[in-house]
């Protein structure tokens, strides 16, 4: 990438698409005209070939590297995005079980999730945050979810709202923990065996729009019927290798370049957690030392490491932040209607100096217009 390119790149803290790390970009940009091998871009080669077969193992293996996935779970590559997984979780897992379905309502996609599943069976509404505009999340050992449910749905980071769930819900053994880990996939360490089913979207610390990633626990890929439409089937998937159909394969080839950069330049997800919990530091540092000039949404004990979202005293203030930070090269940081504000979404791939400077910006227009 040129000099000239790389001073023209702003501070991306848009909540998705969102920011790909440099170094990405500049192996893409390298490989982009002729794949090593293949004598072409690797969005012209066949998904059936050698070349793009090794390509998507390769992004298999270095997920459950990164994120310890066992054996006795399947790591799918579909398309559809979160939008689809909020049908097809319920189809697979809920339709004619004649079992109920328990959700955790913390912010807008899980909301959006649980109108889905109504669509599919019994679903019971276990935690609802709307009387708190979803500024937070259920208290520990507060849920009661019977031991018989179908499963139980939360998303861990509401990218919106600003909260995060910062350990897994109490979820009885019996009943799959299922969770849309979308906007903080890759961000920090799971235990993988603690859930029946997760998935993401890749935009948020994955790579480009058009791939979804579902890791799902192979004795619940029975639970799918034939019945279902054939791309809406978990088995099918898991059975052609996330190749039932031609799958999305430039996503793919980003997603594995993604994987080995948090391996191999970040050093796994146990560094990238470091740096993510020292970034969201410096913002929510900035917020609370302000003489509540800056107002956080979220309550202290749920906010997000991934997308900080606050207020200021007036919508005149809140324009005026945003055009001067835009001018200093902070870009995309309108919050969304629903919550206003401002919203920073501070991914894997937001460098440490984005987040200083964010800050910075922040201390000096605080005390300008205080």
């Amino acid at each position: 990438m040129t000099a000239n390119a790389i001073e023209q790149r702003v501070f991306n803290f848009s909540a998705g698409p969102a920011t790909i790390p440099v170094s990405v970009l500049e192996s893409v940009r390298d490989e982009l005209l002729c794949y090593p091998g293949a004598g072409a871009s690797v969005m012209e080669i066949s998904h059936r070939s050698k070349i793009f077969t090794e390509i998507a193992a390769d992004a298999e293996a270095s997920l459950r590297e990164l994120m310890g996935v066992p054996e006795d779970y399947s790591v799918l590559f579909l398309q559809g995005g979160s939008a689809l997984q909020f049908s097809m979780v319920p189809a697979n897992l809920l339709r004619g079980s004649g079992k109920n379905a328990q959700y955790l309502v913390t912010g807008s996609w899980s909301k959006k999730a649980i109108s889905e599943a109504k669509k599919e069976g019994d679903v019971s509404v276990a935690f609802d945050g709307k009387d708190g505009n979803y500024n937070a999340l259920p208290a520990g050992g507060s849920l009661e979810i019977p031991a018989d449910a179908a499963y139980l749905y939360y998303c861990s980071n509401e990218t919106i709202q600003g909260v995060q769930f910062s350990e897994e819900p109490d979820c009885p053994a019996s009943v799959p923990l299922v969770c849309d880990v979308s906007s903080d996939f890759l961000s920090r360490r799971l235990d993988i065996t603690k859930y029946g089913l997760l998935y993401a979207c890749a935009q948020k610390n994955a790579g480009p729009a058009g791939v979804t990633v579902v890791v799902i626990r192979k004795d619940l890929l029975e639970r799918g019927d034939d019945t279902l439409p054939g791309y809406l089937n978990y088995r099918n998937h898991e059975q052609a290798d996330s190749m039932w159909n031609t799958p999305p394969t430039f996503a793919v080839y980003m997603l594995g370049k993604i994987a080995h950069w948090l391996r191999d330049d970040i050093g796994g997800l146990q560094a990238v957690e470091q740096l993510n919990d020292q970034k969201a530091g410096l913002l929510y540092n900035a917020i609370d030392g302000s003489n509540g000039f800056y107002r956080g949404h979220a309550q202290t004990d749920c906010r997000s490491k991934m997308n900080v979202t606050f207020n200021l005293p007036n919508e005149e203030l809140q324009s005026k932040f945003i055009s001067k930070a835009a001018s200093n090269r902070l870009d995309s940081l309108k919050g969304h209607r629903s919550v206003g504000g401002i919203r920073a979404s501070i991914y894997n791939a937001m460098p440490l100096e984005g987040v200083q400077a964010l800050a910075s910006f922040m201390r000096d227009f605080a005390s300008a217009n205080s």
